[in-house]
């Protein structure tokens, strides 16, 4: 009965909390339209700092670290409240709208896809993973994938995200801040390297290993045992077989797939020598212009931060504040920024969720650098 008797207690401040808790939205209301009237900006540091110092002083000692924390969620509640009613309309609400109404109901079964590598390369699989009939066109570099995207040479791009073993292609990101185009699906790919000579080389005559860099980390402890070897980053694991198969050397090797064994006409020396069993490579696909397709439950945003305290958290709030599972935080640092910091986000929420119409005009509205880079579905 004594436990009974304290959960009314609780009951009963839990509504008065509630009550209290719609009042100061009200305020909090009354505060948007005098900013509105008054030019005032939404985020006011000044009285933020005073006031968890004051609920600081007020909690004493011991609930001083919690009042901060419930005070500085209710803050981000409170600015997320004002927003609705202070910011205009996100551009990138046009663009949705756009995207969703004019997209095709069904992925494109068949497709021009820039891809970098050769055939038989993981690329190629990402492409026929997302492509029934894909048309693919091999190109030398990242780079050069998003410069065929741009001058239209191909509708779509595919192109490596991250590594659940070596983690994220971080080139993949630099190029992210230079071109303009959107996600529209993405799927992953189970990757198994081999070691892949030429027909009738032993281990023992092997003096150097090629392939490319995500495959050279993936697989290190297995380099490791190989006393005297020298490894070589090249620019894709099957450019690397094919370079072994049409070299005059038989003292080289390729870490690739069993596919490119029997493309190059190469022997698998090793099989799975990654360091993990379950090694998959995320593949995301994009396109110039904005496409969401039906299901599309997943979001990816990059925004500018500066390197000041405060400046993440004050994002990461937003998301809980609404709810928004986020799956993907990555960083980067600024080329020639003092400080600055551009950071990835992958977020779970459905394209039709409003709490992720909100999200986007505050973020959109309040940072000086923010870019929507798409809505879609990934596919296993």
């Amino acid at each position: 009965m004594e436990l009974e008797k304290i959960r009314k207690d609780i009951d009963r401040i839990d509504s008065q909390l509630v009550e209290l808790l719609k009042e100061r939205m009200e305020c909090a209301a009354e505060v948007a339209k005098y900013k509105i009237e008054n030019g005032m900006r939404i985020y006011d540091p000044n009285r933020e700092r005073a006031l968890l110092n004051r609920v600081s002083e007020l909690a004493g000692e011991e609930h001083e670290a919690s009042a901060r924390v419930m005070f500085s969620l209710l803050m981000e509640l409170s600015r997320s409240y004002q927003s609705k009613i202070i910011l205009p309309k996100s551009k990138y609400e046009d663009i949705i709208a756009y995207a969703v109404n004019n997209t095709d109901k069904l992925f494109p079964e068949r497709a021009s896809v820039a891809c970098q590598g050769t055939e038989g390369a993981f690329a190629q699989i990402a492409c026929e993973k997302l492509f029934s009939v894909p048309n693919i066109t091999y190109c030398t570099s990242f780079d050069a994938v998003f410069n065929a995207i741009d001058k239209g040479l191909c509708k779509y791009g595919v192109l490596p995200i991250e590594n659940s073993t070596a983690g994220s292609v971080n080139h993949i990101y630099d190029l992210m801040t230079k071109h303009n185009f959107y996600i529209v699906r993405s799927t992953r790919v189970q990757i198994n390297h081999c070691l892949l000579t030429k027909p009738g080389v032993k281990l023992e005559n092997i003096k150097e290993i090629i392939s490319h860099e995500q495959a050279i980390n993936q697989s290190s402890q297995f380099l490791s045992t190989l006393k005297g070897v020298k490894i070589t980053a090249y620019a894709n694991t099957a450019l690397a077989a094919k370079a072994v198969a049409e070299s005059d050397r038989n003292d080289i090797a390729a870490l690739s797939s069993q596919g490119c064994a029997a493309l190059y006409g190469l022997t698998i020396l090793k099989k799975s020598v990654q360091n993990v069993g379950n090694n998959y490579t995320r593949f995301i696909c994009i396109s110039k212009q904005p496409e969401i397709y039906p299901g599309a439950d997943r979001t990816s945003l990059m925004l500018a931060l500066p390197h000041k305290p405060g400046s993440l958290y004050r994002i990461i709030s937003r998301f809980y504040a609404r709810n928004i599972n986020l799956t993907k935080l990555e960083s980067r640092p600024i080329a020639g920024s003092d400080f600055e910091f551009m950071f990835y986000f992958d977020l779970n929420a459905s394209v039709y969720s409003p709490a992720l119409a909100e999200l986007i005009c505050e973020l959109e509205h309040e940072l000086e650098s923010f870019s929507y880079l798409g809505s879609y579905s990934e596919i296993i």
